[in-house]
């Protein structure tokens, strides 16, 4: 007679405490000691807890349901993905947002206010001379300015005259800056830029200094106060006359190199111009590290190849000339000192005559 077979049902090989092999009516032994685990009988003996079930895998309880997909056996509910995707999305945006603040400078750099092209444009007016700039402006001012001051000290300078080369430079103080003073008042008025009618209180401060000096510290003050005054403003000079679009502030740059050179070099004919105090004050003011070839350390150096127009070069323009004043190695009294070993028979201590190439009386310049 065939046996019929089992139905009942299999999950994980026990049902309700008993193993599927016990039969029917058997008892469970007990177990050493009763835990928490374990349900008492009636007849005073432990039954074993079902086990809990486990987590499977995706976290789900073992028997659960299961989410296929295509790739994996599970998949995160539908909640997560979207709260990932989100925080993945903010984050790119983010990484975006950042790299344009960074790139957009760059891009808009030629237009930024704060350039130096944007700072020149908004600072320059037209004229029918020319683009006017902040710097050309400034630099009529400063000439304005100079004669203010330096034409009573050159005045002084004469009354005084405690030496010739005092007197001399003196004269071409006054001479000089009458007609720079000319020039920059008739091209102010055309440019409609307003001028000064008084010195800068360091300018007056300076005019009092050589009014309480006498003797020898009043030759001193002279010549070192208007010589660093010079020296200052030839290289405002030089700039103006490379940078300006004007061609009006061209003419009086030209004329204003000029005078200034005669000038400082009058200035230092005096004997009286403490070369290393400007040099320290130069330097001071300067945190730009000098560069340049290395200092010479007492050997032999290589000669230079000479710069020569090639032979059978038809040339016509002139040299220019060697400003008058006394080398180290000159022999003042040779009567060649200051005339560039041209022994012309005028000293060059004398000072009547104005520097070759560099002064001539400033109304002479072109």
């Amino acid at each position: 007679m065939p046996v019929a077979a089992d139905r009942r049902p299999r999950s994980g090989g026990k049902t309700d405490g008993r193993d599927l092999n016990t039969p029917p009516g058997a008892r469970v032994s007990p177990p050493d000691a009763a835990g928490p685990g374990d349900l008492p009988s009636d007849g005073g003996h432990h039954l074993a807890r079902p086990p809990q079930s486990a987590p499977g895998r995706c976290g789900t309880p073992v028997g659960g349901p299961v989410v296929r997909t295509g790739l994996h056996e599970c998949a995160a509910p539908a909640g997560d993905i979207l709260r990932r995707i989100n925080g993945t999305a903010a984050i790119l945006v983010a990484i975006a947002a950042t790299i344009g603040v960074l790139i957009y400078p760059i891009w808009t750099y030629e237009d930024r206010s704060g350039t130096g092209v944007a700072n020149l444009n908004a600072s320059t007016v037209n004229t029918k001379w020319g683009p006017l700039s902040a710097l050309d402006r400034d630099f009529l001012v400063k000439v304005r300015l100079a004669g203010l001051w330096e034409l009573p000290a050159g005045r002084q300078a004469m009354e005084r005259a405690p030496t010739q080369a005092i007197r001399d430079a003196g004269d071409h103080l006054i001479v000089g800056h009458a007609d720079l003073d000319r020039r920059v008042r008739d091209i102010a008025g055309k440019l409609g830029v307003e001028l000064p009618n008084e010195p800068t209180e360091q300018q007056k401060g300076w005019l009092r200094e050589m009014d309480e000096a006498q003797g020898e510290e009043y030759q001193r003050k002279f010549a070192n106060l208007l010589r660093m005054a010079h020296g200052k403003v030839f290289g405002v000079i030089g700039q103006v006359r490379h940078n300006t679009r004007n061609t009006l502030v061209r003419d009086m740059a030209d004329a204003a190199n000029v005078t200034v050179l005669d000038h400082i070099t009058m200035l230092e004919n005096t004997g009286m111009v403490d070369f290393e105090t400007i040099a320290a004050e130069e330097a001071d003011a300067n945190t730009v590290s000098p560069s340049g070839p290395p200092p010479p350390d007492g050997g032999p150096i290589a000669s230079p190849v000479p710069v020569e127009p090639p032979p059978g070069l038809n040339v016509t323009s002139l040299p220019s000339a060697a400003p008058q004043t006394t080398a180290p190695g000159d022999d003042p009294g040779d009567g060649s000192a200051g005339n560039n070993g041209q022994g012309d028979g005028q000293a060059g201590g004398a000072g009547d005559e104005p520097a070759p190439g560099a002064g001539a009386p400033a109304g002479a310049a072109p």
